[in-house]
């Protein structure tokens, strides 16, 4: 069963930067794809960054290219999204998220296929 603990969230004026970090332990397969999705209030839940623990490969949504990184250290279990240059559109409950490769067939930000949930970190961007 994998674990996952975010942390890193919090508050910060549009401009600003953030680090947040996902701790994963309990992994059984070989290769995941893990992602970091976020939440508004009202909206639904949407994917930022995904990237694939097998070889590295990094996907982005359209609104975050350009300013938000994903990373994963390997030798600490972590997950990390360093988010620069943030909006207040960027306030959200941001949640790490991990499946299996094998259960999917390409990491993506389709968030029903992801099965294994952190409890979410806060972010709230002011302008």
């Amino acid at each position: 069963q994998v674990q996952l603990v975010e942390s890193g969230g919090g508050s910060v004026q549009a401009g600003g930067s953030l680090r947040l970090s996902c701790a994963a332990s309990g992994y059984t397969y070989s290769s995941y794809c893990m992602g970091w999705f976020r939440q508004a209030p009202g909206k639904e839940r949407e994917g930022v960054a995904a990237i694939y623990t097998g070889g590295g490969s990094t996907y982005y949504a359209d609104s975050v290219k350009g300013r938000f990184t994903i990373s994963l250290d390997n030798a600490k279990n972590t997950l990390h999204l360093q988010m620069n240059s943030l909006k207040s559109d960027d306030t959200a409950v941001y949640y790490c998220a991990a499946v299996p490769m094998g259960w999917v067939t390409r990491c993506g930000f389709r968030s029903s296929a992801y099965n294994y949930w952190g409890q979410g970190t806060q972010v709230t961007v002011s302008s």
